[in-house]
């Protein structure tokens, strides 16, 4: 009991010190000036020195990382058999045990390319109904040489599902831009949101200026960040979904009521089959993205051969060959 008695003598004192400073009559707060604060005291609140000094209470706050895993530095990158020299930043995760398996870097802030995508489909998808309908506007459009598109039109009209659809397997740019003015009104108010949902899930070390990824400046994340927001998306059944998809065909309506096409394979080289994972891994699905800035980059869930379920990342790699070479070393951790 020696440290309660410290504790109470504590308290004692600190409250003799405000006697000095305060008077306290029928339930009133007086002050410095005449007028009375109305300070309805009950000893009987969870949160008071009352109870703090005079009780043991069983009323225990949940700790916000209970069910994530945490990590402050480098693990397992001394294991050998894991090359990343290649990589600025990776990462691996065992998401029923909360278990940091392996970390290089994974609180540097980086350009994650269109790993951004999973925050725009997870914000998307919380602020709107996969059956809402959108009409590609002006703002939307993506002039970026090079930047991987599927055809967005202004007055083209598609349902968010189907947009969601090409912004996750085909990686279109212009499907994330008209998604984004459809939900936040314009891309910047959509990346306030996107910004928003950051915060909220402890992403507190990432920021977001547009919806795709494309390079702007003050648009970064880290490999950590990246495991919270897929983590979190995960959680939205039509996202599991549709990053497991190979392939994708839909019909949408130009500004005329005709009917448009468009069909693509996903961009996941480990579900196209041109690179193979570890034997005792599935790839279930994930997000690809690369640029000039952010390199090759590469975020996974998969599972072991007991379906127990893992997020990998890896950001900031050399070039595409190299990127999958790795993420396969990686996904070797799993036994």
């Amino acid at each position: 009991m020696k440290c309660t008695n410290n504790l109470k003598k504590k308290f004692l004192a600190r409250a003799a010190c405000v006697c000095l400073l305060f008077s306290v009559s029928a339930g009133t707060l007086g002050g410095c000036g005449n007028k009375e604060i109305p300070f309805a005291y009950n000893p009987n609140y969870e949160v008071s020195s009352y109870r703090v000094v005079n009780e043991v209470s069983s009323v225990v706050a949940s700790s916000f990382a209970e069910n994530l895993c945490v990590v402050n530095s480098d693990v397992g990158t001394d294991n050998q058999a894991v090359d990343m020299t290649e990589a600025t930043s990776a990462g691996l995760f065992d998401l029923n045990s909360n278990k940091v398996m392996y970390a290089k870097n994974i609180h540097e802030r980086l350009q994650p390319a269109s790993l951004t995508k999973i925050m725009t489909a997870l914000v998307a998808l919380k602020y709107g109904n996969p059956d809402d309908l959108i009409t590609v506007t002006d703002e939307a459009a993506i002039t970026e040489s090079g930047a991987v598109l599927c055809g967005l039109k202004t007055g083209d009209q598609l349902t968010l599902n189907q947009a969601l659809h090409a912004l996750l397997i085909h990686s279109a740019n212009d499907a994330a831009a008209a998604i984004a003015v459809h939900i936040g009104g314009s891309l910047d108010g959509f990346a306030e949101l996107m910004n928003q949902e950051a915060l909220a899930i402890g992403a507190t070390n990432s920021h977001f200026v547009n919806p795709h990824g494309l390079t702007e400046d003050n648009h970064y994340v880290t490999a950590y960040d990246l495991y919270l927001i897929f983590n979190e998306a995960l959680k939205n059944d039509l996202i599991n979904e549709i990053i497991h998809m190979t392939s994708y065909e839909t019909v949408f309506m130009d500004k005329d009521g005709k009917s448009k096409t468009f069909s693509f394979t996903t961009t996941n080289q480990y579900l196209k089959g041109t690179y193979k994972a570890p034997e005792q891994v599935t790839v279930i699905g994930g997000k690809t993205g690369t640029t000039s800035a952010a390199g090759n980059c590469l975020i996974l869930l998969s599972k072991d051969t007991s379906g127990n379920p893992y997020i990998s990342v890896i950001l900031h790699s050399s070039d595409r060959a190299v990127l999958y070479t790795e993420m396969t070393e990686l996904l070797n951790v799993i036994n």
